[in-house]
């Protein structure tokens, strides 16, 4: 008979022992990160959140943090694995969803759309200094009648000469006001194209969406382009399709697989932690049956999240990762991570709907990450389509 280890002393916050599935440079990675939200981020997020702003230079913090564009391989960004990306994820939205957004719209949405579709010398423009969180992008495809039928966008993209003249409007656009560069997709004649509009172009303005009581340590705004005459090297030569946008958004949704489960895990940390402090009828709500419950739900879909985004991880690092995967990873964790802050907000009862707790501005932030980057229902037919081959969108 081999001899055998002795199990791993239970944890509560790794309650499966997951960081073993680590390597050195992951780990290493991850507290970074950890680090990085827990000291900068953490102490500040509930008044950003409540003031409906966020620090214009966070961007270079996090440039110097190296998480910017951090997956792509050279122009001053780090080539890390999809798994180290991912983790970076998870910690930045145990920080706040809108934080994860800004890297991840910078890095896997407009930083990706150059890296991946534009000329070298789009490249050579803009991709260091946006690695170095110099420049801020952002990434323009939903309009107010085109979410989650793309195909059926308004804005159109024509020649005239050798330039091309934009007219359309996009809406829901994280970091839209503030971005030096907008990717924005338009439709042609020759197909669905992608254009680079550097802030300050005539006929290109921006206004914010206000009143949102989700994502409000984000900027969301409208742009909108006015017969906007760009030349001829602005366009994204690689990209003639949605092939092109729906890519990026690929990228994206993999690190949202991660992220929510880094909002997941800060609300089962507080609950959890609240349920040891809080005395009712003589003793912490810990002690009751009632919280237990609650408590081990949330600890198995925290857990059981990280595994499934770890394992899609290895898939892309692997090469094997298809777009279904990633819906259902989305479709599963998003889903998850709100049911898990949901719970938690009953835990901490009146307590839990104040930002002096983080559980009310994950679970708000969480209604919005559940419809960006394709709702619910989308990756649910995208994985039922995978499931019996028969596409139901149309």
């Amino acid at each position: 008979m081999s001899a055998t280890s002795a199990p791993p002393e239970i944890r509560p916050h790794d309650f499966l022992s997951t960081d073993a599935l680590l390597s050195d440079e992951e780990r290493d990675i991850r507290d970074a990160v950890r680090a990085f939200v827990r000291d900068r981020v953490v102490p500040n997020v509930g008044e950003w959140f409540e003031d409906a702003t966020v620090p214009a230079e966070l961007l270079g913090e996090l440039g110097r943090l190296g998480v910017l564009g951090m997956h792509l391989d050279g122009y001053g960004c780090a080539g890390a694995s999809a798994t180290a990306y991912g983790l970076a994820c998870l910690e930045l939205e145990a920080g706040d969803s809108g934080l994860r957004s800004l890297v991840s719209v910078q890095g896997s949405l407009a930083m990706y759309a150059i890296w991946r579709w534009g000329s070298e010398e789009q490249k050579q423009q803009w991709l260091p200094r946006m690695a170095a969180g110099e420049a801020l992008g952002c990434f323009g495809l939903t309009e107010p009648d085109a979410g989650s039928d793309p195909g059926a966008m308004r804005t159109r993209a024509r020649r005239d000469g050798t330039d091309w003249i934009l007219h359309g409007q996009k809406m829901w656009i994280t970091s839209g006001s503030r971005a030096d560069v907008a990717v924005v997709w338009a439709a042609t004649d020759e197909g669905i194209r992608g254009f680079l509009v550097p802030r300050g172009t005539k006929g290109f303005t921006t206004q914010d969406i206000h009143k949102k009581l989700s994502l409000r340590a984000s900027i969301t705004s409208e742009l909108l382009l006015d017969d906007v005459r760009l030349p001829a090297e602005a366009m994204l030569p690689e990209a003639t399709s949605l092939r092109g946008p729906l890519s990026c958004l690929n990228e994206a949704r993999f690190g949202i697989v991660f992220g929510a489960m880094g909002a997941a895990r800060a609300c089962f940390e507080s609950a959890l932690e609240y349920s040891k402090e809080r005395i009712v009828f003589g003793r912490p709500i810990a002690a009751t049956q009632i919280q237990q419950q609650k408590l081990a739900f949330m600890a198995t879909e925290v857990n059981r999240g990280i595994l499934l985004a770890m394992h899609l991880g290895r898939m892309k690092d692997a090469g094997t990762l298809r777009n279904e995967h990633v819906s259902m990873g989305k479709l599963a964790n998003v889903n998850a991570a709100l049911e898990v802050a949901r719970t938690a907000r009953q835990v901490l009862g009146a307590n839990g709907v104040t930002l002096e707790y983080p559980v009310i501005r994950h679970m708000n932030n969480l209604e919005s990450v559940v419809t960006y980057e394709g709702t619910a229902d989308v990756h649910a037919l995208v994985v039922g389509g995978a499931l019996t081959g028969i596409p139901a969108f149309r």
